[in-house]
C-alpha cells in the first residue's frame, strides 16, 4: 500500500485559487477507525467557509477539507468493523470531520454506510453530509411528522433537494423558496409541492396564501439574520424553526409575543464537532429507513457537476455562484 497519497490543502485563507493538490502522507486509522481509498469526495458549503477561514477543523480531526467521501475499505479496527457490520472491500460511503479531499481517508466505521444498491461512487459522495445533517435536523429536532408542511429554503442547494425527497417520501408537503424560476422548476421536479422565488414573490405572503392561512408546521434555514423574523410569520402554532446555517448574519430580532403565544420553537446545530456516538445513531437510523428508498429508487442522489480532485477550486468557484442544482463532487483517478 502507497505511502503518500495525492491531497486537496487550504494553503492560506482565501478565494478558491487557495486550494491546491499536494503530497501528503497517507493517513493512518486509530481505534474504532477504517481507511478507505476515495474514490469521490463531495463539496459542501462548510468546506468553502472553512477555505475562507470562518470554519476551522474541530480538535482532532484533519486540517484538509472534505466531510464526506466514497470509496472501498481497505483497513483499520476490526472489531469496529465487526461492529458495524463491515469488513475490507467493502464500498461505503462516510461522514468524516475532515480529509475528504484526499485519495485515502480515515473514518469512524460507525460513520460509514454501505453504497446502496445500483449508486456510483459519485452518487455515493454526495450523500452522507446532506442526509446526515437533514435527518437529524428536520426529523430529530424538527420533528417533522406525516402529514405535516415543511418549509426549506435554499431548495436547489444539496441540502434542498434532499429535504425534499425525504420529506416527500414521509408524508410531508413540502415548499421551497429558490433564486430562480428555473430552480424553482427544478425542485417541482423533483418532489417539491410548491415552490417560491424569493428574487419576486415575498415568501412569507406566499406561504400564508398556500397554506390557506394555517402556516407550515417545520421551517429549515440555511439562512438565519432577518430571515428568522420572517419566518414566524410563516409558522403554525407549535411551529419549529431549525436553523442550520448562518448565511445571511448571526442576529436577529424576532417578535418574541408570537412566540409565547403561538408556541414556537426555534433551535438550531451543527453537525461537524459533534461526538461519533450521535452521528453513528444517524448513521443508524438512515440505514434502517432511509438507505432502502434509495436502494428502492424511490429518492435519488441529485449530482450536477463532477471534477476531477486537480480543480476542486473550479468546483468551489461553482458552489460559490450558486448557479448548481444538487450536489458537487470531487473524483479520484487510483
Amino acid at each position: 500500500m502507497q505511502e503518500s497519497m495525492q491531497a486537496v490543502e487550504i494553503t492560506e485563507f482565501g478565494p478558491p485559487e487557495v486550494l491546491r493538490l499536494v503530497q501528503r502522507p497517507r493517513p493512518e486509522p486509530g481505534a474504532g477507525e477504517v481507511l478507505i481509498r476515495v474514490a469521490a469526495s463531495g463539496v459542501n458549503r462548510p468546506d468553502v467557509i472553512q477555505r475562507k477561514g470562518h470554519y476551522p477543523a474541530p480538535p482532532g480531526a484533519s486540517d484538509l477539507p472534505g466531510l464526506e467521501v466514497a470509496g472501498v475499505i481497505e483497513g483499520g479496527d476490526a472489531q469496529a468493523m465487526e461492529e458495524a457490520g463491515l469488513q475490507v472491500g467493502d464500498r461505503v460511503c462516510a461522514l468524516v470531520a475532515g480529509g475528504g479531499y484526499a485519495q485515502w481517508c480515515v473514518a469512524p466505521a460507525l460513520q460509514c454506510l454501505p453504497v446502496p444498491e445500483g449508486l456510483s461512487d459519485v452518487e455515493a459522495a454526495s450523500l452522507p453530509e446532506t442526509f446526515f445533517t437533514v435527518w437529524s435536523n428536520v426529523f430529530d429536532r424538527g420533528r417533522l411528522q406525516p402529514g405535516e408542511r415543511l418549509l426549506v429554503h435554499g431548495g436547489s442547494s444539496g441540502i434542498g433537494v434532499t429535504a425534499i425527497q425525504l420529506a416527500r417520501a414521509r408524508g410531508a408537503t413540502v415548499i421551497v423558496t429558490a433564486g430562480s424560476d428555473e430552480k424553482c422548476a427544478a425542485c417541482l421536479a423533483l418532489g417539491a409541492h410548491h415552490a417560491i422565488n424569493y428574487r419576486s414573490q415575498d415568501f412569507v405572503a406566499e406561504v400564508q396564501r398556500i397554506t390557506e392561512g394555517r402556516g407550515v408546521d417545520v421551517v429549515l434555514d440555511m439562512v438565519a439574520g432577518d430571515y428568522v423574523a420572517r419566518e414566524i410569520g410563516c409558522l403554525a402554532e407549535d411551529g419549529r424553526i431549525v436553523i442550520i446555517a448562518v448565511q445571511g448574519g448571526t442576529r436577529a430580532q424576532i417578535d418574541a409575543g408570537a412566540v409565547l403565544r403561538r408556541r414556537l420553537v426555534i433551535t438550531g446545530s451543527t453537525l461537524r464537532p459533534r461526538p461519533v456516538a450521535f452521528k453513528a445513531a444517524i448513521a443508524a437510523a438512515l440505514r434502517q429507513q432511509v438507505w432502502p428508498l434509495l436502494a428502492e429508487g424511490r429518492i435519488r442522489p441529485v449530482v450536477h457537476s463532477t471534477f476531477p480532485a486537480a480543480q476542486a477550486a473550479e468546483a468551489h468557484a461553482l458552489m460559490e455562484s450558486n448557479r448548481h442544482v444538487g450536489k458537487i463532487v470531487l473524483t479520484w483517478s487510483t
